[in-house]
């Protein structure tokens, strides 16, 4: 039994380390650790995606930002970013469509405004911010490297500018040029292959730096264990609306009698009146 345990925590061990190896900055949890108060790495995407010099002088990954309101949405910031200027700026990688609805890109870029201005300051005063999603595909399937979003003024086509920013950068795209270059280390599993030190650092520390690479197994299998509790309670709602559907059919009782007579309310209410709807 112990040989048996000791076979298989190796085996864990070698997959979470397979999946290290394998890592990309398009993966969120490698990339927010690489950028992580890390200023020479952000400053750099920042000038090629934006084309201009900018000097942040504070990044933090993962930054969790909360609605004051009760119940509303909060946000994780994968890469947050102030630069001199006091300009506020989202840095987000995506692999999906979901991750990177457009939807989502203008909830982030009412969030980081929300939080601008202090009580009594005056309107003008707001500071530009940035919301840039890296997005593994092209987003609009127009080749472009980069696709910078603007509000307008629809009856004269001049550009609204009220410093609000979304940007969307093709991760797809192999341009011979700094954003494809750019691209291609986002790409890169092997930090020696990437073009750029200021990231092919970062990512060498988390994966062949003891310390670093502890991080990671660490990030690898608390997403593991949370993906396996997620996987459970959506094979528990599942079994649990079968439970409510025949219960239907062999009573003749509504949904809302059933709910009832189970003694269920509250969320799982919620959750399992919107899976029979369906």
């Amino acid at each position: 039994m112990t040989e048996e345990k000791d076979n298989n925590v190796m085996q864990a061990r070698e997959e979470v380390n397979r999946l290290i190896d394998g890592l990309t900055l398009f993966d969120d949890d490698l990339m927010s650790r690489v950028f992580d108060k890390n200023i020479a790495a952000t400053e750099l995407i920042l000038r090629i995606i934006l084309g201009r010099k900018i000097k942040v002088i504070r990044v933090n990954g993962q930054e969790e930002v909360r609605n004051s309101e009760v119940g509303g949405r909060n946000i994780t910031l994968d890469v947050y970013a102030l630069d001199e200027n006091g300009e506020e700026m989202d840095i987000e990688v995506q692999g999906n469509s979901e991750g990177a609805h457009i939807r989502r890109a203008r909830y982030h870029s009412s969030v980081l405004d929300s939080r601008m201005l202090q009580e009594g300051q005056r309107f003008k005063e707001l500071k530009d911010s940035y919301v840039i999603f890296i997005y593994r595909h092209d987003k609009f399937r127009k080749g472009l490297p980069v696709y910078h979003i603007d509000r307008y003024v629809r009856e004269t086509g001049e550009i609204f500018e009220d410093g609000s920013h979304i940007v969307y950068v093709n991760g797809n795209y192999k341009g011979d040029d700094e954003i494809g270059q750019l691209m291609n280390d986002f790409h890169q599993t092997d930090p020696d292959n990437m073009h750029y030190e200021e990231l092919a650092q970062g990512v060498k520390h988390f994966k062949e730096v003891e310390e670093g690479r502890d991080t990671m197994c660490e990030a690898v299998q608390e997403y593991a264990e949370k993906y396996a509790e997620k996987y459970a309670e959506k094979y528990a709602l599942k079994q649990r609306t079968e439970d409510v559907k025949k219960l239907m059919e062999s009573t003749g009782f509504t949904l809302d009698q059933v709910l009832d007579a189970l003694k269920i309310q509250g969320e799982e209410r919620k959750l399992l009146i919107e899976q029979l709807q369906k």
